[in-house]
């Protein structure tokens, strides 16, 4: 035990304590040299192999440090290119750890920025993939992962074009959306007007543009848009056509109503109808105007209609009989009242005629007439006026017949301004004459018929009228004559014989004591004169101037301004 080696403190032991420390041993053990020697050959070989192992593994992490920089320097320019960032960098100078420490925080940084960009490519591409999804309908399936991001390109040019490409979409979206949007409210107007279930019909399009709670954007791809615009068209053809049939129905209804001259509070109930008569499509807007159910009873108003028109057809074609004869007479054309309405009762009795093609017969001849009415009336309105001279010159005449017609009495002043305007009448009636006579010639000419006035010819009249105005006006210049000689001879009776003629009475003594004679009031008669009347008149001329005035008869100086007046 005293031969023991010292104990050393393992913190303290070396190499060569140990070898001294392994001598002590074998040499208490007896070891022979040979196998010391071989023991500290086998030593040293082991030894040898552990540093050998060390310097392998220190090469290899050597290596290994190389890499790591290597490979950071080659992330960093493959990060700066992808990026487009022109950054330089250097490694320094030192130790591979102080080389690495130095380019760590460069790769970190670096790094950073990276994801940050893909990040914003990602946020962009995905509002892309979602604007294409719905301008596609490809609906959630395209964006059930996160668009793959293109690592190798993530420039700011890059950047700037994804999002103006992504500003397109967007601004397309807008577009898109505010044309499913005006297509909505077109419906919407289409199916108010017509009474169409909105709903329905949106929904049969896509259920994204009824969603009532809004959770769900409305579809704006191209399908979506096709199918809204084929619904329009669709709705528009119908509203046309609902339009032309109820215009058609209103119409008709009107027509029925001016038939059977129904009342305006019975017309009121369809103002709806008939208001649309002349409007245009694009003008019906009013809400329901266009329903199938006012369409229904537009309809049946109509044909319960008809049914009442049959009864009461036979009634309203001797109306427009009546309305035909009323035209006619009004400006005194010839009509044989009777035979047309026996006419009328044989064909309406025999059924062999339609009521309503006679009916429109009957239509066009009352425009007809109408025609032929407004066609003359130019010169009625001359021969009414022809007529009234004609009367006024018979009231003249039988007004300055009159001995006591410069009588104070009553009314005496207004026959004295009647008989002024009828002198100032009078004296017209020629060219009146001559006028009309122009006139019914050159309508004559036009027309290819004679002008008749209830039956007779108005040139032949006024030819009548010309003759018997002369046979009077020679009659007046004889009178005259006369009463020049009557004068002459009273003269020469007075120069000879010196006698006086009988005094004249005074102005408005009667031939009776207690008599006063009236001044004749003017009349109307309805037609011009005809052929008989002339000759009436030409009698009562030759009665006239049989009748000579007495020898003795004393003429007022006013008689002779009445003679030239008339």
């Amino acid at each position: 035990m005293a031969n023991m080696p010292p104990t050393t403190s393992p913190s303290r032991t070396t190499c060569g304590s140990l070898l001294r420390e392994l001598q002590i041993i074998w040499d208490e053990i007896g070891e022979s040299d040979s196998d010391r020697d071989k023991i500290l050959l086998q030593l040293e070989q082991e030894c040898l192999d552990i540093y050998r192992k060390k310097v392998e593994n220190t090469r290899k992490y050597k290596a290994d440090l190389r890499q790591s920089l290597a490979e950071a320097e080659a992330e960093i320019t493959n990060i700066v290119s992808s990026l487009g960032e022109h950054a330089s960098f250097s490694r320094g100078r030192g130790t591979l750890k102080e080389q690495i420490s130095a380019i760590k925080p460069i790769l970190e940084e670096l790094r950073s920025k990276k994801q940050e960009r893909i990040k914003e490519f990602s946020e962009i591409q995905s509002q892309v993939v979602r604007i294409c999804a719905e301008i596609a309908d490809n609906g959630q399936s395209s964006l059930s992962s996160d668009p793959r991001v293109s690592e190798s390109d993530l420039t700011t040019k890059k950047l700037g074009e994804l999002k103006s490409h992504l500003l397109e979409l967007q601004n397309e979206r807008i577009f898109r959306l505010q044309k499913v949007t005006s297509h909505i409210k077109a419906v919407h107007e289409l199916s108010a007007v017509m009474s169409i279930d909105f709903s329905k019909t949106l929904n049969e399009v896509h259920s994204s543009l009824t969603d009532p709670s809004g959770s769900q954007s409305k579809s704006i791809s191209n399908d979506t848009l096709a199918r809204l615009t084929g619904v329009i068209h669709t709705l528009k053809q119908e509203k046309q056509q609902r339009l032309h049939k109820l215009q058609d129905l209103g119409r008709t209804l009107v027509e029925l109503w001016n038939l059977m001259e129904t009342s305006l509070d019975e017309q009121k109930r369809f103002e709806h109808v008939t208001s649309l008569i002349s409007s245009s499509v694009d003008e019906v807007l009013r809400q329901g105007c266009l329903a199938l159910d006012v369409i229904e009873k537009t309809a049946l108003e109509v044909e319960q209609l008809n049914v009442l028109k049959a009864s009461k057809m036979k009634e309203l074609v001797f109306k427009r009989q009546i309305e035909l004869e009323e035209i006619y007479n009004g400006v005194h054309m010839d009509v044989d009242s009777h035979a047309a309405r026996q006419i009328l009762i044989s064909l309406v009795d025999s059924g062999n005629v339609d009521l309503s093609d006679l009916l429109s017969s009957m239509d066009d001849q009352i425009a007809k007439a109408k025609e032929q009415a407004l066609s003359r009336k130019d010169i009625l309105d001359k021969v009414e006026k022809w007529r009234y001279a004609t009367e006024e010159e018979k009231w003249l005449e039988e007004y300055e017949r009159d001995e006591n017609r410069y009588t104070a009495g009553r009314g005496a002043h207004k026959n004295l301004k009647r008989a002024e305007k009828a002198r100032n009448l009078v004296s017209k009636i020629p060219s009146i004459c001559e006028n009309l006579t122009t006139k019914v010639k050159a309508w004559e000419m036009e027309k290819g018929i004679p002008f008749l006035y209830d039956k007779v010819s108005i040139l032949h009249s006024l030819e009548d009228y010309i003759v018997l105005r002369h046979g009077k006006e020679e009659e007046k210049r004889k009178f005259r004559e006369q009463k020049r000689l009557q004068d002459q001879l009273a003269a020469e009776q007075e120069a000879r014989f010196g006698s006086r003629p009988t005094p004249k009475k005074p102005l408005g003594q009667s031939t009776s004591a207690n008599t006063v004679v009236g001044t004749p009031t003017g009349r109307r008669v309805t037609t011009p004169s005809g052929r008989q009347g002339i000759s009436a008149g030409k009698e009562h001329r030759d009665g006239r101037i049989n009748n000579i005035i007495p020898v003795n008869y004393v003429v007022l100086p006013k008689d002779d301004s009445v003679s030239r007046g008339t």
